[in-house]
């Protein structure tokens, strides 16, 4: 794994850099626009809501704010760093946070007591992958 410089918490990064490191730490990201960006589909309304509520509550922990768009089932994470006109090592931290949380499955780590949700449509979720 690439040792990323360690930048001012507020310094942009170029976008080579960015598409690197997401290549690299975040494959699942993209960069567009300016923005790091990240789809996730749901199952439908309640899933969104859920993953809706847990990026805000992320967010709201690290104080620094996404831009959300959803429909009935998908959520698209942006992030930017708006003071510093850029992608900075902020989005990026919070991007890994989101993704360890939104995307964790109990139920495939043989050693977890938690057996995750199950595989029936009744109860899906998230589409992992």
């Amino acid at each position: 794994m690439t040792q990323w410089r360690k930048k001012e918490k507020d310094a942009p990064y170029e976008e080579v850099e960015i598409k690197a490191r997401l290549a690299e730490e975040l494959p699942k990201w993209y960069y567009e626009d300016g923005w790091i960006r990240r789809k996730y589909k749901t199952s439908g309304w309640k899933s969104t809501l859920m993953v809706i509520n847990t990026v805000g509550h992320l967010a709201e922990a690290a104080f620094h704010h996404p831009d959300l768009a959803a429909s009935y089932a998908f959520v698209i994470v942006k992030l930017v760093n708006h003071a510093a006109k850029g992608v900075t090592d902020k989005d990026f931290e919070l991007a890994r946070k989101i993704e360890e949380v939104i995307c964790w499955q109990p139920g495939t780590d043989p050693d977890s007591a938690l057996e995750g949700t199950p595989d029936d449509p009744r109860f899906k979720y998230l589409k992992y992958g």
